[in-house]
């Protein structure tokens, strides 16, 4: 696992909770985390069977080191299902679908808690990704994402969103609507995901590419994929490359035998150094480490 104080999802594999045999090669994918869906990916009649089968799925999907989470759907009666079945030892997280606003996700909080205590696991083990995938929730977007303290990240599901709004999902339609989620996410201390585009292309590699990069330029920290295809293209789009640690440190350690010698402002290769840019480096270092820890649990 990553550093308890930087969560590292930057690639988040759905995998059919339903699917023996895709769940078990999900740990031999190299995603930081596999999300086993109860929702769109599996019909209606096998979702009793798939909930049944999670404490194995569990077991199988985290033995690579990813963070294994679950796929809720949103309909109250289905969710409680959901909850009862997914919050288990070895669950890190519950995306919580089609989120209505900030009282929805306090009842589906409470069950969770609920769930936790009754399987004597520690209070805040199973963190929260709420899903804004309506018109009416995303103008609630910064409520839903400060409502609850057990809340890791949010992301706009585009399709859903696209569906809700009457638009065409694309990159240039979804732009504004991710980019104001992303915002808020930042605004309440959470991690934003999302590519700027949509999943449903996934064999269009070089599209994929595009996406999670302009995503990641954008203040995103990772993306949802549905084939392993995906995961080795958001792994690098979302890390920092060679030459950005490298640059990085330059300007860390430069800035600070400037302080040392009473200096304020100073410049690294030719130009000029202060300190939000300071900052910016010290978050992109310490992300670093993090990713480092998140590939070495893997191994």
């Amino acid at each position: 696992m990553a550093t308890p104080d930087i969560l590292v999802w930057r690639s988040l594999l759905y995998v059919p909770a339903n699917n023996p045999r895709f769940i078990e090669k999900a740990h031999t994918r190299g995603a930081d985390g596999i999300i086993l869906d109860l929702e769109d990916s599996v019909p209606a009649a096998e979702r009793d069977a798939a909930r049944a089968a999670l404490p194995d799925a569990v077991a199988q999907a985290g033995q690579g080191g990813a963070d294994v989470l679950v796929r809720i759907n949103s309909a109250d009666a289905e969710a409680t299902q959901d909850i009862n079945a997914g919050v288990i030892p070895g669950v890190r997280g519950v995306f919580v679908t089609k989120v209505r606003d900030p009282a929805h996700l306090g009842s589906v909080a409470d069950r969770v808690a609920a769930r936790e205590h009754e399987h004597g696991m520690a209070p805040g083990t199973v963190r929260l990704i709420p899903m804004i995938e309506t018109a009416a929730a995303y103008f609630q977007a910064l409520e839903i994402a400060k409502a609850e303290p057990r809340s890791s990240a949010m992301v706009l599901g585009g399709e859903d969103f696209a569906m809700d709004v009457g638009m065409v999902p694309g990159g240039d339609t979804l732009a504004m609507a991710k980019q104001q989620v992303c915002y808020a996410a930042r605004a309440a201390g959470l991690m934003p995901l999302g590519l700027m585009g949509t999943v449903a292309d996934f064999t269009d590699l070089e599209g994929v590419r595009e996406a999670a990069e302009r995503a990641h330029r954008f203040g995103m920290e990772g993306a949802s994929c549905i084939h392993p295809s995906n995961v080795p293209i958001l792994n690098a789009a979302f890390s920092p490359g060679p030459d950005a640690v490298d640059h990085a440190e330059r300007v860390v350690a430069a800035y600070a035998e400037a302080t040392k010698a009473g200096r304020g402002a100073i410049t690294v290769d030719g130009k000029m150094i202060d300190v939000p840019v300071v900052r910016r480096a010290e978050k992109l270092l310490a992300r670093w480490r993090a990713i480092e820890a998140r590939e070495a649990a893997k191994e």
